[in-house]
């Protein structure tokens, strides 16, 4: 544990910003049980358009739901989404983009597979399969998961074409070395780093793409609390109550910029090439 807390990244600006503003807002929808003041669900009509205050921190909505709580609760969907979608595209791409780069004969048929998928743009094709299968969290993931597939497959892609050229590769074939084992312990380990990197940026895109899903109304169910869904119901009164929108929107705000700034810092301190351009400059 000392000697990962030693690695260069941990000694990069980016990193440890991005990634520390990521930990709080991780923790704080982890403790959203703890944190939440009222039940995100319970309507309270008494209550509704009730401006920040002590007892609504974030103000309340249409319904007298307390935002605060609604924003809590819709930061566990949205990191949830974020995480299973980065993490299932990361595992089909790498794959496929394994398969295609070293098989020379599979690189055409899947590579133009990949080129189709790439030709729709992401948030319509989530709209569509959300609209056949209906809106269901399994559904949404899925739904934006699929857009990212292509892009993961063409990066592991282009680590593998310029891999499988080199000496070492070449050795372990002329010696006869099997195909699973060349890919896992000769191809597999140069993918890591660039994979690290675009899953933070795959995490960046879910989040904001499951907004706009819940925001356009063809996400998860309007009683689930998504930061997509608090901004798409304080809309109809944004100029009375303009809280509704900012806190949530603030939010997702801060977190995909975090994440995005991680992902810098990781690129930076991972992508040897970079770091040698860098002191070339200086």
């Amino acid at each position: 544990m000392r000697a990962l807390f030693k690695h260069p990244a941990f000694r990069n600006p980016s990193v440890l910003i991005g990634g520390g503003l990521l930990l709080v807002l991780l923790l704080l929808a982890i403790a959203a049980p703890l944190l939440a003041s009222a039940d995100p669900a319970a309507i309270a009509p008494r209550f509704r358009l009730r401006a920040p205050s002590e007892q609504f921190f974030m103000g309340t909505d249409g319904l007298g739901r307390d935002v605060f709580s609604r924003a809590m609760y819709g930061a566990r969907v949205s990191l949830l989404v974020a995480a299973c979608v980065a993490a299932i595209a990361l595992s089909v791409g790498l794959v496929i983009g394994l398969l295609a780069g070293y098989l020379r004969w599979l690189d055409g048929i899947v590579m133009r597979a990949m080129d189709g998928l790439m030709a729709i743009p992401g948030i319509l094709l989530a709209i569509a399969l959300v609209s056949l299968s209906g809106a269901s969290l399994i559904t949404v993931i899925v739904a934006i998961m699929v857009p990212e597939i292509p892009r993961v497959a063409r990066l592991v892609r282009s680590v593998v074409l310029s891999i499988r050229e080199e000496p070492y590769v070449e050795a372990a074939i002329g010696l006869g070395t099997p195909l699973r084992k060349i890919l896992v312990q000769h191809v597999l380990p140069n993918t890591i780093a660039p994979l690290i990197v675009q899953g933070t940026y795959i995490c960046a895109s879910a989040m904001l793409t499951e907004a706009i899903l819940s925001f356009l109304g063809a996400g998860l169910s309007s009683e689930v609390p998504t930061w997509g869904n608090i901004i798409s119901e304080g809309r109809a009164v944004f100029q009375r109550a303009p809280w509704i929108i900012f806190f949530p929107g603030g939010l997702l705000a801060v977190t995909v910029l975090a994440i995005n700034i991680l992902g810098d810092g990781l690129r930076d301190t991972l992508d040897p090439r970079l770091q040698k351009r860098l002191g070339g400059v200086r």
